[in-house]
């Protein structure tokens, strides 16, 4: 199971400062992933031309199943994370990360049935996107593995969490997270993959972490010239694979 994690900036390039999102589809049909974790989503906003944005990457690019969580209401339409898999979502839960007196943050956490020759796994793949300072982010993790949809799920759960974690100093693979069983797939310390500015990453900010039966095989940020101006942020890709705990 390949998947992809992107903050795709509204589609607008982090160097032009122009929205295309052609670009956008275009490097995802590139590296042909199963599932898409897409943050700064928009949907029926005036700077993006009104577009429905998940829903025109999913059609166009062949993703049957989607999930959107808005967390900022504007005063024309809505932005947030968005899932898109070839998988069948089976639930769909919305977590809000807001910290008091800070910007809207929240995650979204889908059900995957995935199947693997004659079995199908069961995969809970949550999408988020955290704050921008520290304090913030371990309250927001903690906030996270104690809603009752992670809470529920016990060590042998099949559990990807990816996203744009905001995270410079590379504290979250420290912390509640490897706490509670987790592991990050993308690098620890100076061996994290860099994926922000897209133009000539210096920061680990996108990362991917798994828990229970999944192995990862390979995990790289994607190289395309074409990423340096599609976002301000490099997609991240990670190929996963499921297996009993």
């Amino acid at each position: 199971m390949r998947l992809l994690s992107w903050n795709v900036h509204k589609g607008i390039g982090g160097i032009d400062r122009r929205y295309e999102l052609w670009r956008i589809a275009a490097v995802i049909l590139h590296h042909d992933p199963d599932v898409l974790l897409l943050q700064e989503v928009d949907d029926r906003v005036p700077r993006t031309r009104g577009h429905r944005q998940m829903d025109m990457l999913g059609e166009l690019l062949g993703y049957p199943h989607r999930a959107f969580h808005p967390t900022v209401h504007l005063g024309e339409g809505r932005r947030g994370n968005a899932t898109l898999s070839r998988f069948p979502i089976s639930q769909e839960v919305q977590i809000d990360l807001t910290f008091p007196m800070k910007k809207a943050r929240g995650a979204l956490l889908t059900d995957l049935l995935v199947p693997v020759r004659e079995h199908r796994y069961l995969v809970h793949v949550v999408n988020l996107h955290l704050g921008l300072s520290g304090v913030e982010r371990r309250w927001q993790v903690r906030r996270l593995l104690r809603s009752p949809a992670v809470a529920s799920l016990d060590g042998r759960s099949r559990v990807v969490i990816a996203g744009d974690t905001n995270d410079w100093a590379g504290a979250l693979p420290r912390g509640a997270l490897r706490e509670a069983g987790f592991r990050c797939v993308t690098g620890t310390g100076v061996r994290a993959l860099r994926t922000f500015p897209a133009w000539g990453p210096i920061g680990s900010l996108d990362r991917v972490f798994v828990r229970g039966g999944i192995r990862w095989a390979h995990a790289y940020p994607s190289r395309l010239s074409l990423v340096r101006i599609a976002s301000d942020h490099r997609p991240l890709l990670v190929d996963l694979r499921l297996h009993q705990p």
